[in-house]
C-alpha cells in the first residue's frame, strides 16, 4: 500500500498516518519529523529549513524534494509506505509521481482528511510542537487552502483521491479510510 495523507495543520495526518501504518506493516514517511530531524541535528539544510518552519511558511520545493530523495532511497519503502505532510504543492505531487515512475512505484491514494479551519486551530495550539504558535497556526492554514485545492484537483483527475470527515475520533477516521480502501 502507498499512500499519501493530505489535510491541513492539525487534520489528524500524523495520527492517521501512524496508525495506517501500524494496520499495513509499513513505515511512514513525514517530512515534518524529517524537517525538525535535519534542523535538531544543525544539518546545512536544517539550518535553511528552519527559516521557514519557524515562519510558518512552506519549505521551497528543492529542499523537500531532495530531503525526500535520501529517504525514498532507503530499501524499507519497497514494500509500501504512508507519506504524510508532502506534497505541499501541486509540482509536488507531479515531481512525485515522476520519482515512483523511476522507482517502479505508483501511487495507490491519496487521503484527503477534511476538517473544518475552527478545527484545524484548536486541534494544532493543543499540541506541543515548538512551531505551535497562534500566528504561525494562522499562517499555515492560510497557506493550506491556498495550495491544497490545485492538489486535490491533481488527484481527483487521475481517479487518486479519497477524501474522508477528519472531525471524528480517530478510530472512526481510520475505519472510514480502510472502508474506502475496501479494507474490512
Amino acid at each position: 500500500m502507498r499512500l499519501v495523507i493530505l489535510g491541513g495543520s492539525g487534520s489528524g495526518k500524523s495520527t492517521q498516518a501512524k496508525r495506517l501504518c501500524r494496520y499495513f506493516d509499513i513505515p511512514q514517511i513525514s517530512t515534518g519529523e524529517i524537517l525538525r530531524e535535519a534542523i535538531a541535528n544543525l544539518s546545512q539544510l536544517g539550518h535553511h529549513a528552519r527559516t521557514y518552519v519557524e515562519k510558518g511558511e512552506l519549505a521551497p520545493d528543492e529542499m523537500m524534494i531532495e530531503l525526500l530523495r535520501s529517504r525514498f532511497k532507503q530499501p524499507d519503502i519497497n514494500c509500501g509506505w504512508v507519506l504524510e505532510g508532502y506534497p505541499r504543492t501541486a509540482f509536488q505531487a507531479e515531481e512525485l509521481d515522476f520519482w515512483l515512475d523511476n522507482l517502479g512505484q505508483k501511487l495507490d491514494w491519496a487521503i484527503y482528511l477534511q476538517v473544518p479551519e475552527s478545527v484545524m486551530v484548536s486541534r494544532s495550539l493543543g499540541r506541543s510542537l515548538p512551531d505551535d504558535q497562534p500566528e504561525i497556526v494562522q499562517r499555515r492554514v492560510e497557506i493550506f487552502y491556498d495550495r491544497t485545492i490545485p492538489i486535490l484537483e491533481y488527484y481527483d483527475r487521475r481517479r487518486r483521491l479519497l477524501t474522508v470527515n477528519g472531525d471524528q475520533f480517530p478510530e472512526m477516521v481510520q475505519q472510514n479510510i480502510l472502508t474506502l480502501l475496501s479494507i474490512p
